[in-house]
């Protein structure tokens, strides 16, 4: 077994096996591209139809039959506000499950180097901007996401109880809000940015008069392209070890407001945008500090603006078979 004093972050061995738990995933699929780009040639993955990842038993043999070397665990059940509070119970339930099968899975077959991923709503909801890693349990959550959150810091505390009684030496990555091709565009189950392009782009085409968007539009986010997000996950595996959680993002945000009407150019939308102030906001800003992420040499490449007119044309472009 590797231990934590002897590990040195260094280049992944491009032939052995990597695993990327939930593959077909917004991140899954992002990583999946990332690592084929950068060489690897032993990339494996499942479908939930042919691996449920909840099924601990099932997880197991799997990992028995075959032996990964590394993985990232980017399986998830996720969603956005309306999602989260309405199904609090799901988000507990079933991220816990995944997470638990996963990484108990992944050190009784030996896995040398894991990347979890969690979420930034894992920080408290006024916590101070922008979001230190220390600012873990220093605070109470967004109530609207506080059951999928609570999964996610479980998995980071599973994380750092494995590097203490095993000494193996994996990590955590939190990322800011993610976005790219292969998002999830449901009017139920969207994050706010592809629920925005769905939402502008059925206006623009229908040549709607006005679109109403939940809120006042004044919390601020940041945006993260998923294909950002993939790159970091390979650099953090070949270059950090440390047992805290590493935030990922741009170091930037916007407001809501802002957000959409880039969105609304971005779909050619002329119309009026209304707000919807009896629905709830959110946390009011989300800023996630990335100086411990620059500190090991990693830092954002698309813009918001590229990153959203290209997630405009790939929806687009595959419309007729987007989670929708």
């Amino acid at each position: 077994m590797v231990t934590e004093s002897s590990f040195r972050p260094s280049k992944l061995d491009r032939t052995s096996t990597f695993y990327v738990a939930g593959h077909r995933g917004l991140v899954g699929s992002a990583i999946w591209r990332n690592l084929e780009s950068e060489g690897f040639t032993n990339i494996i993955g499942r479908s939930s139809t042919d691996l449920d990842l909840k099924d601990r038993e099932a997880v197991f043999r799997f990992f028995a039959g075959t032996k990964p070397r590394y993985v990232v665990l980017a399986a998830a059940k996720v969603g956005g506000i309306l999602a989260n509070n309405t199904y609090p119970v799901d988000f507990l339930s079933e991220n816990l499950r995944i997470q638990v099968n996963v990484l108990d899975a992944a050190v009784e077959h030996g896995v040398e180097r894991l990347l979890f991923l969690g979420s930034s709503c894992i920080y408290p909801k006024f916590a101070e901007q922008p979001i230190r890693e220390d600012s873990l349990l220093t605070g109470h959550l967004e109530p609207t996401n506080d059951a999928y959150a609570i999964a996610k810091i479980a998995g980071i505390m599973q994380i750092q109880a494995i590097r203490r009684q095993y000494g193996l030496p994996w990590i955590s990555a939190m990322p800011t809000n993610l976005y790219g091709p292969g998002d999830n565009f449901s009017p139920e189950g969207s994050h706010v940015l592809p629920a925005l392009i769905r939402r502008y782009d059925e206006a623009a085409r229908s040549g709607a008069e006005s679109v109403s968007n939940w809120g006042t539009g004044t919390p601020r986010r940041e945006f993260l392209h998923v294909d950002d997000m993939a790159a970091a996950c390979l650099h953090l595996l070949e270059n950090f070890d440390g047992a805290s959680q590493v935030n990922v993002g741009t170091g930037t945000d916007v407001t809501i407001k802002e957000l959409a009407s880039l969105v609304a150019d971005a779909v050619g939308y002329k119309g009026v945008i209304d707000w919807d102030s009896s629905k709830p906001d959110g946390t009011p800003r989300k800023l996630l500090d990335v100086s411990k992420l620059t500190g090991a040499g990693w830092s954002a490449s698309i813009g918001l603006q590229e990153g959203v007119r290209e997630t405009v044309d790939w929806y687009r472009a595959n419309f007729a078979s987007v989670r929708s």
